[in-house]
């Protein structure tokens, strides 16, 4: 396997977070009768890894994906960056443009390259020369340990790999917040860590990310706070040391009690 490009130097919590870049004020999502989201409020600052922890169907990667509108609100706001989210058009495609996003599944084209995959959306949404896109791609392919892979076909490589090149497309597009729907929920075990060591890298780096996640190491070593969210709620947040020692909430206690055991 090709060595993974995580960076040298300080852990990711020891450098210093900026002013707030998302910010989420009163957001409800309801779907039919089910109160998904109830009146969520959350910001994140520029530079900081937040990972979002909670049993399943506590409404997690709902608000993920909220953050870049592919999930609607039913009231509340989002801003990033100091502007509202928008509703359609060209504005939240320009707004997209500055939040990537990596999901459980790939969704890498599968009749593309690799290469391929990483060029289009530079080239296509942002304008950007085919030999600048190429030359760019590269580079990021080489900071997540694939680009000897570059001119394969998705099928041909391990999911460990593709994910990897999901999340250098989502990279090229040079965004401001990195969100991460439990990128590692479908991988095999052995193929979890070469992942979480690219996004440890890019947190070192200074990456604005919030990350829905089941894997507690990585929210030990790469997260600024924890966000334990239940029943459509935040319930408590804290830096990892001290929620995973001392949790204050009784069901932050009662979760922690049965993954940690296991």
């Amino acid at each position: 396997m090709a060595d993974l490009a995580v960076q040298d130097g300080p852990a990711p919590t020891e450098r210093p977070v900026g002013d707030p870049l998302v910010v989420l004020s009163g957001v409800d999502k309801h779907f039919g009768a089910l109160h998904v989201l109830q009146g969520v409020d959350l910001t994140v600052r520029r530079g900081e890894v937040v990972v979002i922890i909670g049993p399943s169907g506590s409404g997690k990667s709902t608000l993920c994906r909220t953050i870049n509108r592919l999930e609607t609100i039913d009231a509340g706001t989002i801003t990033i960056d100091g502007k509202e989210l928008p509703s359609e058009g060209r504005d939240l495609a320009r707004l997209r443009a500055d939040v990537g996003m990596v999901f459980q599944s790939f969704n890498l084209f599968a009749h593309r390259t690799v290469l391929e995959n990483v060029t289009l959306g530079p080239t296509r949404a942002k304008g950007v020369k085919k030999a600048a896109a190429r030359e760019r791609a590269m580079e990021l392919l080489r900071r997540v340990g694939v680009a000897d892979q570059a001119h394969k076909l998705p099928a041909q490589l391990s999911g460990g790999q593709q994910q990897r090149v999901a999340i250098a497309r989502a990279l090229a597009m040079d965004p401001k917040v990195m969100l991460f729907d439990e990128p590692t929920s479908a991988l095999d075990p052995e193929m979890i860590n070469e992942v979480l060591d690219v996004m440890v890298g890019l947190a070192r780096d200074g990456m604005t990310m919030l990350v829905v996640t089941h894997e507690m190491g990585f929210a030990r070593r790469a997260a600024h706070r924890v966000v334990f969210m239940d029943g459509g709620q935040i319930v408590e947040q804290a830096d990892p040391e001290t929620f995973f020692t001392a949790p204050t909430s009784a069901r932050a206690r009662d979760f922690l009690s049965k993954i940690l055991t296991h």
